[in-house]
């Protein structure tokens, strides 16, 4: 005879929602499919024995690659023991897009784990602090980067509904000011992307007064029209055309118009430039997109060298290693902002993680200009921004499914998660006495 606690507990479980046998899930495939984007998105599908399949995304502007060569350390595992496959994989990562193998595979671990047990991810993380995520829009720079094309820009965000809009001031402004630098080089070395040098070192050219002071009017245009009950910040510096003096002079030129942060003012490498930065000026700023795991953040957050974490999730190591990031900042008085420029796969598994954060700024919407974005994803909140805001699902999982109808339509190549075999053992060779690799 069971005894009457056995006897509850038997009863308690009845009430447990789960979508499979979780002890007994099997990862059994992972395949890719790239979709062709302003920044290419490798979507990826972890496939298990029981029918349900988990979903995530390489960074944008990355490569397959960098997830299949997971598969052989995958299949055969229980996708529900997401720390354990997270631990064994994560070593193999790195800073910028070598993260998004690993950043994208804990994305769809969670997403399985969740749709086996019938929760939605964000309850991995501790539960929710908000029911709707505030969303920042990001805001190219016009082919002509004139003040008025600036305003035109952003006042289109804001007719969206956006009260958070950011917008890249560049290096193509420079360029396009007359005497804007010293010693400039051609400008179509900015448009074939020459710019990550050391900083300050494009062949010897140095912002001038003309410079601050253009950037400063466009900035100052942007505010005068939009208002003062709009969040606005600033991107594009990063990319070592400036010195730490020259971005300080331009921080100090901004501050009169409350902007919420500078984005990158130095390399990301650069922690100590930034915390010079961050010191000398009174705009605030962010960083921490390239950086990888929580122990790339460390240095940044402990020597406060930015007033705002800006991690991309699809970098920084998934869905709870950006959670362990943010609060770990939320000690030293950090606040977090999420860096996003993907599909709707990764833009969902920012949603459930800015959900969970409780020291959320906002997270960025990249996709406002592609018309195909929505198509990629069914399940998708309808509308999906609502007075700036967008709704965290309570779905299973991510709360998503692929729509393969729009990602076929929009492939890189053709194959639509195609099989992927030949990534099925270890990529590995052995070595031999006469000192040659064999295979």
């Amino acid at each position: 005879m069971k005894d009457p606690i056995h006897e509850a507990a038997e009863r308690s479980l009845d009430k447990v929602k789960t979508g499979s046998s979780p002890s007994q899930l099997k990862i059994t495939d992972l395949r890719v499919a790239v979709v062709c984007s302003n920044y290419d998105y490798p979507i990826i599908r972890l496939d298990t024995n029981q029918g349900i399949y988990g979903i995530g995304e390489v960074r944008d502007a990355g490569h397959k690659e960098n997830a299949l060569q997971f598969k052989s350390l995958l299949v055969g595992q229980n996708p529900c023991n997401v720390d354990m496959i997270f631990r064994s994989i994560k070593r193999f990562g790195n800073w910028g897009r070598e993260g998004g193998g690993v950043s994208g595979i804990e994305i769809a671990l969670w997403d399985l784990a969740g749709k086996a047990y019938g929760v939605p991810c964000y309850q991995f993380l501790g539960g929710k602090y908000r029911d709707r995520v505030r969303i920042y829009a990001d805001t190219p720079t016009p082919a002509e980067p004139t003040p008025a094309a600036y305003v035109e820009r952003v006042l289109g965000r804001k007719a969206l509904g956006l009260t958070f809009i950011k917008f890249d001031i560049g290096p193509g402004v420079l360029a396009a000011t007359p005497n804007g630098l010293i010693g400039a080089p051609p400008r179509d070395e900015y448009a074939m992307g020459l710019r990550w040098r050391a900083p300050g070192s494009s062949y010897g050219s140095r912002v001038t007064d003309a410079g601050i002071a253009r950037m400063a009017e466009i900035a100052a245009a942007v505010r005068q029209a939009v208002g003062w009950d709009v969040s606005l910040c600033i991107d594009h510096f990063g990319h070592g055309y400036m010195t730490a003096k020259e971005v300080i002079r331009l921080g100090k030129a901004l501050e009169p118009f409350g902007l919420a942060w500078m984005e990158d003012p130095m390399p990301w490498w650069d922690i100590e430039g930034h915390r010079h930065v961050t010191a000398a000026i009174n705009v605030p700023t962010a960083a921490g997109e390239e950086l990888y795991l929580w122990d790339g953040f460390r240095q940044l957050i402990e020597t406060r060298a930015v007033d705002i974490l800006h991690p991309d999730l699809l970098t920084a190591g998934g869905m709870a290693e950006t959670k362990k990031i943010a609060d770990y900042g939320e000690r030293y008085g950090l606040p977090t902002a999420l860096h996003f420029a993907g599909s709707p796969i990764a833009f969902m598994a920012n949603l459930h993680t800015a959900a969970a954060i409780p020291s959320l700024v906002a997270l960025e919407h990249h996709g406002l200009d592609l018309p195909f974005w929505p198509g990629l994803a069914t399940g998708l909140p309808e509308p999906l921004l609502e007075d700036g805001y967008v709704r965290v699902p309570d779905k299973p999982g991510l709360g998503i499914d692929l729509n393969y109808t729009g990602i076929e339509a929009n492939l890189r190549t053709p194959g639509l998660f195609e099989p992927t075999d030949e990534w099925n053992t270890p990529k590995l060779g052995f070595w031999q006495p006469d000192r040659r690799w064999d295979r």
